[in-house]
């Protein structure tokens, strides 16, 4: 199919009459594709909460690398990404970048099905997700040539902010799709999932030091059925004992003749946790309730395959790419896309101020999505009755993909800078709120509500100012729409390692301090750094490049008569 050789959006006639049409059906298409990417991106940190209880044993660092690296992949592959759309034009990128993502997926749908699979494996199917990231820099920059600047900011909210959507399904949709064997035999058999919680007040764990000196029974029920052995002033063993009241908590499976599991019939009871060091002394006891199910894991990834390959086929049909001469791109091939990157026209200044503030709110986005999951399991998941990550961690995406979509068309009025502004500011109160408000180190179940309510005020902030960076920075380069695009692509890359950054430093942050409360602090100082950038040079009186919006006027509008760079 011919590409589009004369394009030009700022034309009102030219709009009206062709580019209207074009430029709405290339967003409804490639909106569609983008969900799918999104939820692609997404799989790695909804299913990694699931595969302790299915019987991987990783490590919660491990765990935590897992879901962060699909953001290491998506930020190199949006590098590459940011300047293809100027060059190879909309409906082949995008085309192809819907129809690989089921690589990643129909491996994952296998991979957890063998529990001998290696943690390295997970990795390289992790890193291959991350394709589901790194393609957004080329859907911004297709949407952003193919409409006008007063419309850019309503296109790209909808599209990005739609697209959200794919995090809060993939971890909406999991535990749903997850439960039952909705794809038939042909996705494989389920796995045994296991969730058992600690029976609070049920023991009295006397210790001195790391030994365990005493256990108590508390409950009269209980008593008959934990045998406690002593030698001397130390416990030597604890052994569940089977009574009429009390069942051991066993697995009910129907294996084929292979041995692989093809039926798991739900079971619930009891069973004791005893930890012992290398000397056979016992170092703790812990008492807990819990079920055994089936579960098929491999519906998390399997389920995609059908809506890529129809989002792969509405990409062939319906989409079309515009001549790189008609976006004034008339020699340089991919070398001069680095133009953002030199000091002509002050692009570099503006190139790092537009990647720092967008690190900060859709960075922000992505890896507190990617991070929320873990989050809720390791730092509430040790409480009696403690909460299913999945059942709120879709939450958060939800609420600042709406919010995104929502908003573009009141910063095409208002301006984006003025959006960012007081986003960040949002964003900084929210991140002291969970530092220093006891929720990053919690004593109860009592303060996961107040937990998840200040992380889904951080998602309703990052969202609102993911809607005003796309209406700014194609205005900070309203000079050249191609500079406009590759810089969308650009930032998006550096902002696609939120995941991979979030993730990996909220899980360090754990892991050596026992608590969150350093990364949140840190990340509270990057937003006010953000925040200052975004001031001086687009929101204050006199900045140099300033947007006021639509009713305020931009410094392009001032600026485009007399235009000689700068």
């Amino acid at each position: 199919m011919a590409k589009l050789t004369k394009w030009q959006p700022e034309n009102e006639q030219f709009w009206r009459e062709t580019g209207s049409g074009v430029a709405w059906r290339t967003c409804g298409v490639t909106t569609f594709s983008l969900i799918f990417s999104f939820a692609t991106w997404f799989v790695m940190s909804a299913v990694v909460v699931r595969l302790p209880a299915i019987g991987f044993k990783f490590t919660t660092m491990e765990l935590f690398w897992l879901a962060a690296i699909p953001g290491f992949a998506s930020g190199i592959l949006r590098l590459i990404h940011s300047f293809f759309i100027p060059i190879l034009g909309t409906r082949p990128v995008v085309s192809i970048a819907t129809i690989i993502k089921l690589i990643p997926m129909v491996w994952l749908g296998y991979a957890v099905q063998d529990m001998n699979t290696p943690w390295s494996t997970f990795m390289i199917i992790g890193f291959l997700s991350g394709m589901g990231g790194g393609d957004f820099s080329s859907y911004m920059p297709s949407t952003s040539i193919f409409f006008p600047k007063r419309l850019q900011g309503l296109a790209m909210g909808i599209q990005a902010g739609i697209g959200n959507f794919g995090v809060s399904v993939v971890q909406f949709v999991t535990p749903v799709i997850i439960g039952g064997a909705v794809l038939g035999a042909i996705a494989g058999g389920p796995q045994i999932f296991t969730k058992a919680d600690p029976v609070k007040g049920a023991l009295t764990v006397t210790k001195a030091g790391d030994v365990v000196k005493d256990v108590v029974v508390n409950k009269p029920e209980l008593a008959s059925a934990i045998i406690v052995t002593k030698e001397g002033d130390v416990v030597k063993d604890v052994v569940l004992q089977e009574t009429e009241t009390v069942k051991a908590l066993k697995e009910d499976v129907t294996r084929n003749e292979k041995g692989a599991v093809t039926e798991v019939r739900k079971t619930e009871g009891y069973k004791l946790d005893v930890k012992k060091n290398d000397a056979g002394v016992v170092t703790d006891v812990v008492l807990k309730k819990g079920i055994k199910k089936g579960m098929w894991a491999q519906n998390a990834a399997f389920w995609y395959v059908p809506f890529l390959i129809l989002a792969f086929i509405l990409c062939v049909i319906f989409l079309r790419s515009i001549d790189p001469a008609a976006l004034g791109i008339k020699s340089g091939g991919f070398k001069k896309q680095f133009e953002i990157l030199s000091t002509k026209d002050r692009a570099l200044t503006h190139t790092w101020n537009c990647t720092i503030t967008y690190i900060a709110s859709f960075g922000s986005f992505s890896g507190y999505a990617a991070a929320f999951p873990m989050m809720i399991k390791v730092i509430y998941g040790g409480f009696d009755g403690s909460p299913d990550p999945l059942q709120y961690a879709y939450l958060g995406p939800l609420i600042g993909g709406v919010s995104r979509a929502v908003t573009g068309p009141i910063f095409d009025k208002w301006g984006g800078s003025k959006g960012m502004l007081w986003c960040f500011i949002g964003q900084i109160i929210g991140c002291l709120a969970l530092a220093f408000g006891g929720f990053l180190k919690p004593t109860g179940l009592e303060q996961f509500t107040g937990f998840v309510l200040i992380m889904l005020w951080i998602f309703l902030m990052t969202g609102i100012a993911n809607a005003a960076t796309f209406r700014q920075y194609p205005i900070v380069f309203a000079y050249s729409p191609a500079k406009g695009a590759q810089m969308l692509g650009w930032t998006g890359a550096w902002a696609a390692f939120g995941p991979f950054i979030f993730t990996s430093l909220i899980g360090a942050s754990i892991t050596k301090y026992g608590s969150a409360m350093p990364f949140f602090i840190g990340a509270a100082i990057f937003y006010a750094y953000a925040n200052f950038l975004n001031w001086w040079y687009y929101t204050r009186k006199g900045a140099e490049r300033y947007d006021w919006g639509n009713s305020g006027g931009t410094w392009w509008d001032k600026a485009k008569s007399t235009w000689q760079g700068q």
